[in-house]
């Protein structure tokens, strides 16, 4: 994302010192081009069949993100009621939402329906409690649990016997009598198995489970493999074989559709695959501190604003980038969080001095939107470099906004 050219670094045509002196560090920066890029990518690789690409949002909700997704031809995939509100609000239509909701109070479920998006039920209690209250009268998606093992890390697996996620495929019996018995329309099938999935076998895998049972639905219109596809995080990094899943699936799915009265669109719910190599986190270091064992660079930000590093142990390349050619040195990357936040162990970067700017590379999944106000530290704000122009498109918190919803009271 950030480009070096004689030592000197921008993202999207603009200087990243010019973005540091329009919003402040820290701050997230994202580029409109490399979401396109991605998006794009998954197009061309799954043309064998008709394919729709559902933009996973829990990655990251800015509203302009939303419509920048929309203008780029993809649907939304809501994880809850307000992040369907949210993208109902960035212009999204009805039927190009699917909510998602994983252990929802049945008041979300109704809200869902009175704002006329598609509806993903994942347990047998919401699937019987739905189909007394609506029948067929409001059409359905389905998700199971294939019970594969799969991702990158056992907070992100989503798709094996002990996960919450989706009805057990065991269960699939047991799912189609409470539909025949309430009359439901399942126009939809879903499954997703986890993130960071580099086999493309795993994907063929969980098909091959929806497809056994999707011929048990006539009115079926979509079958939903979620997403998961693994991004490169560290140079040379290896990463999911997109083109390689597209041609396998689409010639499985086009036998199936081959079969078929009304075939089956294939959707995918792509979030960190659009958004994560397209944003990056900047900082400035604050103080380079040399103890007995370790040097350690300390930056502006910490756990409250990135928090994958410390709760999947994630990794996420380190640039300086004022100096991107300087001689390397070895430092250990922490943030000023009173907790251990350390975003990089023993990391070789061009040598690092106070004032410096650092990029943390892969930010835009899961970075502002899992960010927190802890310690009472300010949220950051967020850029969008567009077409050559960087736009502040979240401010800064200050004070105010960790007060404004605390109530004061007179203590006797």
């Amino acid at each position: 994302m950030v480009h070096t050219n004689e030592g000197i670094c921008s993202i999207g045509g603009i200087l990243v010192k010019d973005i540091a002196a329009l919003a402040g560090t820290p701050v997230y920066v994202y580029d409109t081009a490399i979401m396109a890029r991605q998006v794009e990518r998954l197009r061309s690789a799954f043309t064998r069949v008709p394919t729709r690409l559902m933009y996973a949002c829990k990655a990251n909700t800015n509203i302009n993100v939303l419509r920048w997704m929309r203008r780029l031809g993809c649907g939304l995939d809501a994880v809850s009621i307000q992040e369907v509100e949210i993208g109902l609000r960035a212009g999204f239509l009805p039927q190009e939402v699917l909510f998602t909701p994983n252990m929802a109070g049945y008041g979300d479920y109704q809200r869902a329906v009175a704002l006329g998006v598609r509806i993903n039920i994942d347990s047998l209690s919401a699937l019987e409690h739905f189909g007394h209250d609506h029948g067929g009268t409001v059409p359905v998606c389905v998700r199971f649990n294939p019970h594969i093992m799969a991702g990158g890390n056992e907070r992100i697996s989503t798709g094996h016997i002990d996960s919450k996620f989706g009805i057990s495929i065991h269960q699939a019996r047991h799912a189609q009598r409470v539909i025949a018995t309430n009359g439901m329309r399942v126009n939809g099938l879903h499954m997703h198995t986890g993130s960071d999935i580099l086999d493309a076998d795993v994907f063929l895998q969980g098909a091959e489970i929806l497809l056994e049972i999707a011929a048990e639905f006539p009115d079926l219109e979509f079958l939903d493999l979620g997403s998961g596809f693994k991004v490169p995080y560290k140079p040379d990094d290896i990463e999911t074989d997109i083109e390689e899943l597209g041609e396998r699936l689409g010639e499985r799915i086009g036998r199936f559709n081959s079969e078929r009265a009304q075939p089956v669109e294939l959707w995918f719910e792509p979030g960190k695959f659009l958004v994560s190599g397209a944003g990056a986190l900047l900082a400035r270091v604050e103080q380079i501190k040399h103890t007995t064992a370790t040097v350690f660079a300390g930056i502006d930000t910490g756990l409250n604003h990135l928090l994958r590093p410390m709760l999947y142990g994630s990794y996420h390349h380190i640039m300086n980038v004022s100096a991107p050619l300087g001689k390397p040195r070895i430092y250990t990357v922490v943030g000023n969080i009173c907790e251990t936040d350390t975003f990089g162990w023993d990391r070789k970067i061009p040598e690092l001095h106070e004032g410096d700017l650092v990029a943390i590379l892969n930010a835009g999944a899961y970075g502002w939107s899992m960010s927190s106000n802890y310690n009472s530290r300010f949220r950051p704000p967020e850029v969008l470099v567009h077409q050559g122009k960087a736009q502040v498109i979240r401010r800064r918190e200050g004070l105010d906004d960790l007060l404004r919803n605390q109530l004061e009271l007179e203590l006797p």
